[in-house]
């Protein structure tokens, strides 16, 4: 007699015959439209898995979270399949699903062009349509190991002697076999919504040493819509770029005589930069910081007290050899600001102490990862360290998360998600200590009523940190403000201050910055904006465009007049005809142009285009002063 089992699928138990299929418990009730795998006992199968024992299934569809990630990562199989085709010396690293998409790694002299794209693309629409199923072997490693050296899969081989299991997987679709854990589409039909998107360099495992491997990158969704929709987002992101706009604005640049990584902020750029510094200072000074400048360079010793030089010297230089010793270029302010708490014997009376610095710090990271003003070399911090009580850690918690919500906000950003990130696999300090901070992280962030999500192993190696991250208006998320509680580094530094006892306590430190480094979130302000600032943040406010030579004198009385009035105002005087000089302003999002003729100059009027609205007719050029005053005042976005 056949043996049954019972398999519960969401609230209903059925019986069926040990060993059957995933597919066809589904398909028992009714569950086969859009289901392309299943989870049991949070373990992801294939619809062909068979079932053996009592279990609880969980369908996966196609449009799932879960299912999209499945689909990647099939399609990326398809990808590597259709190069082998068309490419037959190719060998194969690895093809992971990714964010919206996936990628898969080639060893091939060859080096891809956009048509080779094109070509790829239609072998693999002919892939899809040939409808191989996906199918998994179990195999021994040995096994697996001979049948990958016989192709010269040298890539594949480095993975297998990771792996510490004696047993692996291996899936195929037609002729292409890979070694994977799975698991996969039930077949290559369902990965019709794709598109490849690009293609890049990437180092065997990361790292600069290995092999430069080609990267195709793709993208695939459940439905043409989605897919449609998200390349729509692609082209829209492309317009942002902030690196497309840096440029054609004038903000800032990038120059290989000087660097990689390293940032020249333009006129245009830095009045901006000044302009979002001088109000973090003003709001800075209402919430009791202090302001503190500490130096560019410090003695190896005092990284190595830090654990900086134990936990973080991959992202650090090289040391500077000076007077016989050596000294580092920082990659964090916070033992300079521990050096000044330390600089004098503090009362319990004192605390708690805030020191603010816009402090510009240097890590060393890979060219490969450098990205405009988003990732890069130098860059400054919005840094600030308090130093508290255990009585008043969550209160201090508190207001940097109030200060945080202030400061996004203030700049535009309405959406943002919260991470609560917690120990890493490298730290220092004991459990306990660890447990304490993420608690009073978790208790904080709750008090303020914020969702979060947990984050693990994503904290800094001395403490769990709150992560903000910024949604744009595209809805993608951009890397914020950031609070860490740190019991560490005050018991390394040996930091104390005099309790009510009379007693030596230990203060507790928090890490925060409120808007993250000047370059990133300006970069993240550029492509937020696409460009267009808003009046209190824009570079130039005001542009005056006469209409022609006649009209010079009353316009320099007019920009004069702006001019007292500290608002960012340029004079167009180019012998150049008017809708020329109104285009070019458009190109440079100007808020607001001033066009000046007979009538403005009779009437002692401006003329207004509004940018994105067009045209608002004459107006007294003081009602137009005030207005434009009121909306920097007030931070109109």
């Amino acid at each position: 007699m056949l043996k049954e089992i019972k398999v519960k699928i969401d609230d209903r138990e059925i019986s069926v015959v040990a060993g059957s299929s995933v597919k066809d418990i589904f398909e028992k009730v009714g569950l086969n439209k859009d289901v392309i795998a299943a989870k049991s006992e949070d373990k992801e199968l294939d619809l062909s898995a068979k079932i053996t024992e009592d279990t609880v299934l969980q369908p996966i569809k196609i449009d799932s979270p879960e299912g999209e990630k499945i689909l990647r990562h099939s399609t990326a199989h398809i990808l590597a399949q259709a190069v082998m085709h068309l490419f037959p010396d190719v060998h194969f690293a690895i093809g992971p699903a990714i964010e919206n998409g996936f990628y898969y790694d080639f060893d091939l002299e060859h080096s891809f062009t956009p048509d080779d794209l094109k070509n790829i693309t239609e072998e693999m629409k002919k892939i899809i349509q040939a409808d191989y199923p996906f199918e998994r072997k179990e195999m021994d490693k040995e096994e697996a190991r001979k049948y990958f050296k016989e192709k010269k899969e040298i890539y594949k081989l480095e993975i297998l002697d990771e792996i510490p299991d004696e047993k692996v997987t291996i899936y195929k679709q037609g002729d292409f076999v890979d070694l994977c854990r799975g698991p996969h589409i039930p077949s290559t039909k369902y990965a019709k919504n794709f598109k490849l998107l690009s293609v890049a360099g990437a180092y065997w495992r990361g790292d600069e040493k290995n092999k430069m491997l080609q990267r195709i990158y793709g993208t695939a969704f459940a439905t043409k819509k989605e897919l449609k929709e998200y390349l729509n987002l692609l082209e829209e992101a492309k317009k942002r770029d902030h690196r497309k706009l840096g440029r054609e604005l004038d903000l800032f640049s990038i120059n290989e005589d000087i660097g990689p990584g390293l940032i020249l902020w333009h006129p245009k750029g830095a009045i901006i930069r000044k302009v979002i510094e001088d109000f973090w200072r003003d709001e800075h000074i209402k919430r009791g910081y202090e302001f503190v400048y500490t130096p560019h360079i410090a003695r190896l010793d005092l990284w190595k007290t830090s654990g900086h030089w134990d936990f973080y010297r991959e992202n650090m230089f090289s040391p500077i050899e000076v007077d016989k010793g050596s000294y580092m270029v920082k990659p964090m302010n916070c033992p300079f600001h521990i050096m000044i708490y330390k600089s004098k014997e503090r009362s319990y009376r004192d605390l708690p102490i805030r020191y603010a610095e816009l402090g510009t710090v240097y890590r060393y990271e890979k060219s490969g990862v450098l990205h405009g003003l988003l990732r890069v070399r130098g860059f400054t911090q919005d840094d600030a360290h308090l130093f508290v009580t255990p009585e008043q850690l969550e209160e201090e918690i508190v207001g940097v998360l109030d200060f945080t919500k202030f400061m996004i906000e203030s700049f535009g950003f309405s959406k943002y998600n919260v991470y609560l990130s917690t120990r890493p696999e490298k730290y220092v300090g004991t459990l306990d200590k660890w447990e304490l901070a993420t608690n009073a992280l978790k208790k904080a962030v709750e008090d303020m009523h914020w969702p979060y999500k947990i984050d693990p192993g994503e904290g800094v190696f001395y403490g769990p940190k709150i992560d903000v991250k910024l949604v744009d208006a595209l809805g993608r998320e951009w890397q914020g403000p950031t609070v860490q509680v740190d019991f560490n580094l005050p018991e390394r530094f040996n930091m104390t201050y005099i309790g009510a006892d009379g007693k030596e306590h230990q203060p507790i430190m928090l890490h925060r910055v409120v808007l993250g480094s000047m370059e990133r979130f300006f970069g993240t302000l550029i492509e937020h904006y696409a460009g267009a600032f808003p009046v209190w943040l824009a570079p130039v406010q005001v542009k005056i465009v006469p209409i022609s030579d006649v009209h010079h004198k009353y316009a320099k009385d007019v920009y004069k007049k702006l001019f007292d009035n500290n608002i960012r105002v340029e004079l167009d005087a180019r012998n150049e005809k008017m809708n020329a000089k109104i285009r070019d302003a458009e190109k440079e999002k100007v808020p607001y142009i001033l066009v000046i003729g007979d009538k403005e100059v009779q009437n002692k009027t401006v003329s207004v285009r509004k940018r994105k609205v067009g045209n608002e007719g004459a107006v007294r050029l003081e009602e137009f002063i005030d207005r434009v005053k009121k909306e920097i005042k007030e931070r109109v976005l």
